[in-house]
């Protein structure tokens, strides 16, 4: 495995705090279970570096503990109660000598106090990596409860995260960010280093890795009783499953000349299917149940990038586009020729509902419509694939280009007007949705507002009774206090609320479930409008680009006064 500098990031809610000292301090298999001797002991690491900040890194469980306890975080089970970055650096900065334990621990201490400030820190170097690999890493392990406040940094989204008591905050731009920070942190020391916030084309996890070397280890034990045997192994290399479905996908690419061409071809020849679901490929192993994302194998076996390696594959065995026109069809007429014919060429198809143009969308500009707008797009992209323009484009213009007249087909737009109007009107629904969601949320509060001291009066109510009927009420009050100041607060919210009128409990449950279902709903509608909304955006910029027009930006209502 090629190992260069990276940053890996673990949570845990593991409430056990010194289980991270052990893990730093002791030999652990790489399943996470600690080495022990013949005598059960745990075998203490060879070589490490350790350090903790604002704490004592061999009392930081019980100091973490005791914060906790304070500040009354952590106490769930399902609470995040550590956060583990793991920096490691490449081998060959310690072969090259640019690299030793003491700098990258220093390092390490360095990057944790600039980026996890005020957090318990254990910092720890080991000069062990996987497979004996000798990698210099270090372990930055903290507490997610902050102890100290500190000043406000710029990578910090919330005001609460500079403050005491509250927790690590990371999200995807956060952790961009701290990538930025170790590429930025290698350069400065002259390591080696990749751009770690580029999407992997290969994306091999850890856990791949490992799947990876078990099953090559079985592989060989296997394999070394089939060759005492006297036979010859039929496999040597295993293959994990995903790298099964990179190679197949990689072999079908080179064959396919549509995306569905690609779809069939895989599940005949491998067995593998493949989804389609919000723009993004997965696909299915003939020995799973569970799809395995594009995202996951790597950026090169993502819908965008195979449908540009079909496209680029498919050019380069067929001849250029417009010269087999040019064979099959008079000249094209020239962009916004006001002279040119609108009539289609007699040979082209009708539009078939049934056929998946989202899968093959350049059909769609051989396809005759009576729609002018999906006409006049048709003449410009055609006339702009000359070989001249092809060579300035990406080559996934085409296809989005294609996708464009597609929608528009689908839609019934004759003319950009109707497409500005259509975008006018929903534009105005999604405002009325949005208006009404806020008014039922606000309804919603209000409702569990009455229900929380609806429940608190008849809770406390017994209490009330029986403070009205007692003979020391001075003792009954000191015993009740807390019943009997629930029981005041909730009348007096009914009194300047309802009229002093104690709703039934039954009813405010009946019209919060009423209020649940409808903003349910309508968020449904505003998620559905807010995508109509997007698409026909899209289209709109899409069209004016294919026109070579400027686009017209819709924002509430249209403006139809003319400019003074």
């Amino acid at each position: 495995m090629n190992i260069v500098a990276i940053l890996k990031h673990i949570a845990s809610k593991n409430a056990d705090y010194g289980k991270s000292l052990e893990y730093l301090m002791f030999e652990h298999t790489e399943s996470g279970s600690p080495v022990r001797n013949a005598e059960g002991d745990m075998i203490m690491r060879e070589q490490f570096l350790l350090d903790g900040i604002n704490c004592n890194p061999y009392s930081y469980d019980k100091e973490c503990e005791i914060l906790n306890s304070q500040v009354h975080k952590n106490q769930k089970y399902s609470d995040i109660k550590s956060h583990h970055y793991i920096i490691s650096f490449d081998p060959q900065d310690n072969a090259d000598g640019k690299l030793t334990a003491e700098l990258a621990h220093e390092l390490g201490m360095r990057f944790a106090r600039k980026h996890f400030p005020g957090h318990q820190i254990l910092v720890c170097t080991h000069t062990d990596g996987h497979n004996e690999s000798g990698n210099i890493h270090v372990h930055i392990i903290f507490n997610s409860v902050r102890k100290l406040d500190v000043e406000k940094e710029t990578y910090m989204e919330r005001e609460i995260d500079c403050r005491a008591g509250y927790k690590h905050h990371l999200t995807k731009g956060y952790l961009e960010y701290l990538q930025g920070e170790v590429m930025k942190m290698c350069e400065q020391q002259g390591l080696h280093q990749v751009d770690l916030l580029s999407p992997a084309k290969n994306r091999i996890s850890d856990k791949e890795y490992r799947a990876k070397q078990r099953g090559q280890k079985k592989l060989d034990e296997l394999n070394e009783q089939i060759v005492a045997a006297k036979m010859k192994p039929a496999v040597t290399v295993f293959q994990t499953q995903k790298q099964f479905l990179r190679d197949a996908i990689l072999d079908i690419i080179s064959k396919a000349a549509t995306v569905e061409d690609f779809k069939n071809l895989l599940k005949e020849k491998y067995g593998i299917e493949v989804k389609e679901r919000r723009g993004r490929f997965s696909y299915l192993h003939p020995e799973r149940s569970k799809f395995i994302t594009g995202r996951a194998l790597g950026s090169d076996f993502e819908k965008e990038h195979v449908e540009q390696m079909i496209l680029k594959n498919h050019q380069a065995k067929a001849p250029d586009i417009q010269n087999t026109q040019d064979q099959d069809h008079e000249a094209v007429p020239a962009v916004n020729d006001p002279t040119a014919d609108r009539n289609p060429a007699p040979d082209r198809k009708e539009f078939n509902p049934a056929y998946d143009y989202h899968a093959d969308p350049v059909a769609i500009l051989y396809v005759r419509s009576h729609l002018r707008l999906v006409v006049d797009l048709q003449t410009n992209i055609k006339a702009q694939q000359s070989a001249a323009y092809a060579k300035k484009v990406k080559i996934s213009n085409l296809k989005e280009m294609a996708r464009t007249v597609v929608y528009v087909q689908e839609h019934g737009y004759d003319t950009r007007e109707d497409l500005l109007h259509y975008q006018i009107d929903v534009s105005g629904k999604l405002d009325a949705a949005s208006s009404s969601l806020r008014e039922a949320e606000a309804k919603l509060k209000k409702t569990n507002e009455r229900i929380h001291y609806t429940g608190q009066y008849y809770a406390s109510r017994s209490v009330q009774s029986a403070f009205l009927k007692s003979k020391n009420k001075k003792k009954f009050r000191e015993e009740h206090r807390s019943e009997l100041d629930q029981y005041n607060e909730a009348v007096r919210y009914f009194k300047e609320n309802a009229g002093g009128k104690v709703p039934a409990m039954k009813s405010l449950k009946a019209e919060k479930e009423q209020l649940q279902q409808f903003i349910k709903k309508q968020k449904m509608l505003l998620s559905s409008l807010r995508q109509e909304q997007k698409e026909l955006q899209t289209a709109s910029s899409n069209i004016d680009a294919i026109l070579g027009e400027a686009s017209t930006q819709i924002r509430g209502k249209r403006k139809t006064e003319p400019e003074l």
